[in-house]
C-alpha cells in the first residue's frame, strides 16, 4: 500500500474505508480469478464504509473492488455498541485487536459466510481519512488499512490520508464547506471523490457526462426497497434510489456499483441530496454503470439506530457483517432485482 502525500493525493484515487478478504499473496504469480456476473463495486462513508467492506467480503466472487472513506476495521466493533463507541470511531486511545478481527475473519470465511478469499487477490481497495476529520479518528483509519493490507495485495491498495477534509463526502463543488461536518454531509472540497475512487476501483475508461447534478437526477429511479428486498428490509428505508444511464435502460449488459451513505444522510434526513450531488452519477452515466443507493432508517427503539447508520456493530443480529447479515441480504436481494426495477419503471 502506498500512502501517499499531499501533491500525490491529488492526482490518485480515494473514497469510502474499510477491508477486505484475502491472505498475504506469495512470491509466485497468482493466475487471476474470473468474476461472477454482474461485476459488482461498492463505495461508502462512515457507516456506509463499514457497510461497503462487509459487503465486498461477503461477496467477493461478484465485488471487484472498494472505495472507503471514514471508516475503520472489518468487524471493529465485534457486536458490541460499547466496543464500536470505545474503539471504531472517535477515541484517539482504540485499542484494536486486528489478530482477534482476522480469527473471525478466517472462521467465517472456513464457514461460508464470507467468500473464498482467492476472490480478493485482484481486487482494488481505496481509501480516504481526511485530517480535519474529528468523528473517525486517525488511529482507527490506520488500523483499517494496516487490516487491509493483510487481506489484499497491499500493490492494489492507495491511501489517501493527508487531505483537509472533516468528515464528509468530498465532492468537486457540491454541499456545504468542507471543512464542515454538517448535513448533509456532502462536502464542498474541489475534490471529487466519486470519480478518483471509481477510476482506481472499476477501471472507467471514459470522462464524466457534461451533463449537471440536476440534469442527472432525472435518470434517477425511486422505488420502494420492500417490494424487492422483502423480510430483509425490515432496518431499510421505505425508498431508495437507482441511476440508470440510458445505455442501461436499453438491455444493455452494465456493471453496477453500490454507494452505501453515512449515518444522518438517509432519505428520510436529506432526501436524494446524496444520491443527488455525491458524484458518482456524471461518470456512471459515460461508462455503462448503474449506481445502486440503498437507504436505511432511525429507529428510537429496538432495533436501535437513532442516526440511521448501517448496521456495523449489530443491532439487527450477530450475523450483520457477513452474508447471512440482514442488510446485506437485503441490499444483494436488490441488485438481483436490479433488471425487475428497471422493467417496472420503465
Amino acid at each position: 500500500m502506498r500512502n501517499l502525500t499531499l501533491k500525490q493525493a491529488s492526482i490518485v484515487s480515494i473514497t469510502s474505508i474499510m477491508l477486505a478478504a484475502c491472505g498475504s499473496p506469495s512470491n509466485g504469480a497468482k493466475p487471476s480469478v474470473q468474476k461472477d456476473d454482474p461485476v459488482i463495486s461498492v463505495s461508502g462513508l462512515s457507516s456506509g464504509a463499514y457497510m461497503a467492506m462487509q459487503f465486498h467480503l461477503s461477496f467477493s466472487e461478484q465485488v471487484i473492488g472498494s472505495g472507503l472513506i471514514a471508516g475503520g476495521p472489518y468487524f471493529c466493533a465485534q457486536g458490541s455498541i460499547s466496543m464500536a463507541l470505545q474503539n471504531c470511531v472517535a477515541n484517539s486511545d482504540a485499542i484494536i485487536d486486528l489478530a482477534a478481527l482476522a480469527a473471525t475473519i478466517d472462521d467465517y470465511q472456513a464457514s461460508g459466510l464470507l467468500a473464498d478469499s482467492k476472490y480478493n487477490q485482484d481486487d482494488k481497495v481505496w481509501l480516504l481519512h481526511g485530517t480535519l476529520d474529528t468523528r473517525i479518528n486517525r488511529v482507527v483509519a490506520d488500523q483499517l488499512a494496516a487490516q487491509i493490507d493483510t487481506l489484499f495485495v497491499p500493490e492494489n491498495v492507495e491511501y489517501v490520508s493527508q487531505q483537509a477534509f472533516a468528515h464528509v463526502m468530498p465532492t468537486l463543488d457540491s454541499g456545504k464547506p468542507c471543512i464542515e461536518s454538517v448535513s448533509p454531509f456532502i462536502g464542498n472540497c474541489n475534490y471529487d471523490a466519486a470519480g478518483e475512487l471509481l477510476k482506481y476501483v472499476t477501471q472507467l475508461t471514459k470522462p464524466k457526462s457534461t451533463k449537471s447534478n440536476d440534469q442527472l437526477s432525472q435518470q434517477l429511479l425511486t422505488f420502494k426497497q420492500s417490494e424487492y428486498a422483502g423480510e430483509y428490509a425490515e432496518t431499510l428505508g421505505e425508498n431508495a434510489y437507482l441511476f440508470i444511464p440510458q445505455s442501461c435502460k436499453d438491455n444493455r449488459s452494465c456493471d453496477i456499483h453500490i454507494s452505501f451513505h453515512g449515518c444522518n444522510q438517509n432519505a428520510e434526513a436529506i432526501g436524494n441530496e446524496y444520491a443527488k450531488n455525491a458524484g458518482f452519477n456524471a461518470w456512471a452515466d459515460t461508462n455503462n454503470l448503474i449506481v445502486l443507493y440503498p437507504q436505511t432508517k432511525k429507529s428510537a427503539f429496538m432495533p436501535l439506530n437513532p442516526q440511521a447508520c448501517w448496521d456495523w456493530w449489530g443491532y439487527t443480529g450477530a450475523n450483520y457483517a457477513n452474508k447471512d447479515g440482514k442488510q446485506i441480504k437485503a441490499v444483494m436481494s436488490l441488485v438481483d432485482n436490479i433488471p425487475t426495477i428497471i422493467s417496472n419503471t420503465k
